[in-house]
């Protein structure tokens, strides 16, 4: 039994793919020589070689084509876009090409594209952005989002054994928080990918959330509990496909659903929960779905405007005592 952080889980995931499957590799600007912007592929080309590590230029159109040509020959690649907000310069091989494969004539597309993502890190607006609403809607594709050590290890593994395009979303300020350190299994395990998780329960409040949030969600949540709240964190980990009916269970025993995620509020995924959560258990709500999610702008890089852009304890805890009060 190993203590890791969020990075090492990723990296020790990873790493065991390699010497477990000798089709998997790794693609992706640094990720070689220099073991990645975060370190996550450090030692990598040391031990599993240049046509196992590869660096590439600086275009992650490239990257992502490189990855699905290979994925379509019987490979498995795992490409790294060194910030998730660079994506968008691969949308159209990803979202038109790698997604819609299977579908047009029958071909697996067994391909993990890894996007450091998030906030709070003070990155500005091109290196902090939360990207996967833009792929929430892409039928094809898998999107994950794990927020433990233990989710992360499995879900990429998971994510590199499936015959589909996975994109897996790692939080930024999670990589090196001491705080989640976890002691993980040292046997081979998987997390599967479409299955939420209840990191704390409750009976009068369902808040569904994912990623960093999951935290500032559990922090609000003990908070309550001393005000005689008693609210279930879901943590959604998977969220293409997503787990329909944790959520809608959840719900029903407790009558009352706060959606939480970093990304901004216009257009995310909050929006389709609480339309399932509407159309499919209108009848147990006690009160209004809320969300709380980032400010419809740019990320600030300023440390002060970005705490005031970002969903937090404090706001996540105000609208939660809105929800009790209804």
């Amino acid at each position: 039994m190993a203590e890791m952080t969020y990075l090492e889980a990723i990296s020790t995931g990873l790493r065991e793919e390699m010497r477990r499957d000798p089709t998997v590799f790794c693609l992706g600007e640094d990720i070689g020589l220099y073991g990645g912007a975060f370190k996550i592929t450090q030692g990598f080309l040391e031990e599993f070689g240049e046509n196992r590590v590869v660096d590439t230029p600086l275009a992650e159109s490239a990257i992502i084509g490189a990855a699905l040509g290979a994925a379509i020959m019987g490979l498995r690649p795992v490409a790294e876009m060194q910030f998730a907000d660079f994506i968008t310069c691969g949308f159209n091989q990803l979202v038109n090409n790698a997604a819609k494969t299977h579908y047009r004539w029958g071909a697996p597309v067994p391909m993990v594209v890894r996007c450091p993502s998030g906030g709070a890190l003070h990155a500005g607006p091109f290196h902090s952005q939360n990207p996967e609403a833009w792929f929430f809607r892409v039928p094809g594709l898998k999107v994950v989002a794990p927020s433990s050590p233990y989710d992360a290890k499995g879900l990429i593994k998971a994510a590199i054994r499936d015959n589909n395009p996975v994109l897996f979303f790692e939080h930024k300020a999670l990589y090196r928080d001491p705080k989640i350190k976890q002691t993980l299994p040292e046997e081979d395990y998987i997390v599967p990918i479409g299955a939420a998780s209840v990191r704390r329960p409750g009976t009068d409040i369902t808040l569904l959330t994912y990623g960093l949030m999951v935290y500032r969600s559990l922090e609000a949540a003990e908070l309550l509990a001393g005000e005689g709240v008693d609210v279930e964190v879901l943590d959604l980990r998977s969220l293409l496909p997503f787990d329909r009916e944790a959520i809608l269970e959840s719900v029903k025993k407790t009558s009352r659903l706060l959606i939480v995620h970093e990304d901004t509020l216009t257009g995310g995924i909050g929006g389709e929960m609480a339309a399932i959560v509407a159309d499919e258990a209108f009848e147990y709500l006690d009160a209004p779905i809320r969300r709380v999610a980032a400010i419809d702008t740019p990320i600030p890089s300023s440390p002060p405007l970005e705490e005031f852009f970002l969903p937090n304890t404090e706001k996540i805890v105000t609208v939660l005592r809105r929800l009790a009060a209804y």
